[in-house]
């Protein structure tokens, strides 16, 4: 369906990748992986032609349709959530325009025999045909059912887009996406903005609509169940396995197991021929097989091995004193906003209330449900944030660290990356300051730039780390996931399994719950209800109860 042929990007004297070549089929779902910088983004533009490659081509047929969702999308204002997800369908609207048009041309010409009138009437009926076949009575129940899907109460369809979040429009975005009934689907980070149950609604439309899609994505659970194909893009080439995710992490593994002993073996040679040349240059008897031996490593096609592997990093959380039997008791705490004042009649909005729970030193406990209803805001108030009804208590001893989305903007700016982490770097983690910046994407040259360089991504994952090297007994984590990949957040939970600590994290991260929690309280309905178990054994909950609710 979509044909890539060799394609090359280049920028700024660097190679990002070159003679890159693939076929998209019909019912493909694709993963598209690698390592941040590795391309991944460009290649999905690239795929969609918003970005033109430096060589190669990409072959896309005339009637495909495709439909690309960025990571960060400038959206414009003045219209309601459900107009603005209704322009999914305004390609139709210009299709029936076009019907009329020829269709008048055909009453008013007489030129019935010419080739002209003939081609228009072969036209009218291609594009008749296709209208026809969209049964269009039913695009107000379909986009209401996507809106609902991806998160959106009744109430919002009357909004006006400018009053939501970055977040949320991303969803508006990916609702007409999804409206548009594509043949192909490119979505970039689609999860990042999602929460758990809109993510679970997506997976199953993608599953069910059979269409081809290609996604990249740092939720290992949603890749794994929705994709059957992954392409690898790494050190300026692809690999391409017919596998799911964790299929191909095994192979993955292998593959470049062979290329260490591959590369060890020419090493070895390399050094020897080089031991000859040295020790015979000054030989007369030996001078044709010196300089053969000169030709043959000019000539060596060097073997490389696949960037490093740093899962297997551990990092241990510095040792922190000890707190208090109960570290947070939360009685009777409510939260209501006051109404907006740049809304004309808006109204004051309750989050929770009357929410009451205790939590244990040493517990590891997630607050999820809907963007939305409360789980920042709750934690805010812990943090002393926010003013609040009710009564919320510190334990004894407890010392906080905290993540926050904004938390990145809190570094300085004149640090180096370096520097950032080895002013906080006690004992022998000093030694591993290298591993560390490298697992979290810093290796090499990034650890030298300036904080005030680094992009809003960048600075996150920097924040994430320092603050794991900071001695606390108690972490609270809005989010943290969002901007690292999967080997990043592999360190990163196994950190927080380690952490013997108290730990309260704000995530829609499936795989990165699992078997971190033990404890879930779910925010949704101004109330806060506490389920004793993992993340997916309270999934299985949730859709037992709507099943009873249905």
């Amino acid at each position: 369906m979509i044909s890539v042929d060799n394609i090359a990007v280049e920028f700024g004297g660097t190679t990002l990748f070159k003679d890159i070549s693939f076929q998209i089929n019909e019912k493909d779902r694709i993963a598209l992986m690698g390592k941040n910088g590795a391309g991944k983004s460009t290649m999905l533009k690239i795929l969609a032609g918003v970005r033109q490659p430096t060589r190669g081509k990409v072959s896309v047929p005339k009637d495909c349709v495709v439909a690309y969702l960025p990571q960060h999308l400038m959206t414009e204002d003045g219209r309601t959530v459900f107009e603005e997800a209704s322009l999914a369908f305004a390609h139709l609207r210009e299709t029936e325009k076009e019907i009329e048009e020829i269709n008048h041309q055909l009453e008013i010409r007489t030129d019935y025999e010419s080739d002209e009138y003939m081609a228009l009437i072969e036209q009218v009926s291609t594009l008749s045909e296709k209208f026809y076949s969209i049964d269009m009575t039913h695009f107000e129940e379909d986009v209401e059912k996507t809106l609902l899907g991806l998160g959106f109460e009744r109430t919002d369809f009357g909004r006006q887009t400018s009053e939501f979040s970055g977040g949320w429009r991303m969803r508006i975005e990916l609702a007409k996406l999804l409206l548009k009934n594509p043949d192909v689907l490119l979505l970039d980070e689609p999860t990042n903005h999602l929460d758990i149950e809109s993510i679970g609604w997506l997976e199953d439309f993608i599953m069910s609509s059979g269409k081809a899609v290609v996604v990249i994505s740092h939720d290992r659970k949603f890749v794994d169940n929705i994709t059957t194909r992954t392409i690898e893009v790494t050190m300026g080439r692809i690999y391409d396995y017919r596998a799911t995710y964790s299929h191909y992490l095994e192979l993955r593994k292998e593959r470049r197991e062979q290329q260490q002993k591959q590369y060890d073996e020419q090493q070895k040679m390399i050094q020897e021929t080089k031991d000859f040349i040295e020790r015979f240059k000054g030989t007369y008897s030996k001078t044709f097989q010196v300089q053969s031996r000169v030709k043959m490593l000019e000539k060596l096609e060097l073997i490389e091995v696949d960037e490093e592997d740093t899962s297997s990093l551990r990092l241990k959380f510095p040792p922190s004193v000890r707190s208090g039997q109960y570290p947070v008791i939360v009685d009777g705490v409510g939260k209501t906003f006051p109404p907006r004042e740049d809304i004309p009649g808006a109204e004051p909005k309750t989050v929770f209330r009357n929410a009451s729970f205790t939590i244990e030193r040493g517990e590891k406990i997630a607050f999820v449900g809907r963007n939305g209803e409360g789980k920042s805001t709750m934690v805010k108030c812990i943090m002393g944030q926010l003013q609040h009804e009710g009564t919320l208590q510190l334990g004894h001893n407890v010392q906080i660290g905290y993540f926050a989305q904004n938390q990145a903007s809190l570094l300085d700016d004149e640090l180096t990356v370096f520097q950032t982490i080895d002013d906080v770097a006690k004992g022998e983690v000093r030694n591993k300051i290298r591993d560390l910046l490298g697992a979290f994407m810093f290796g090499g040259e990034e650890s030298t730039k300036k904080v005030k360089v680094l992009s809003g991504g960048e600075r996150t994952r920097l924040a994430i780390l320092k603050l794991l090297l900071e001695p606390v007994n108690l972490l609270i984590l809005d989010e943290p996931t969002n901007h690292l990949d999967l080997k990043t957040k592999d360190v990163l939970k196994q950190a927080l399994i380690d952490f013997d600590g108290t730990l309260i994290v704000v995530s829609h991260d499936r795989d990165f719950l699992d078997g971190l929690v033990n404890k879930v309280y779910e925010f949704g309905h101004q109330r806060v209800r506490e389920h004793l178990c993992g993340i997916y054994e309270f999934l299985e909950t949730k859709k037992m109860e709507e099943l009873d609710a249905l």
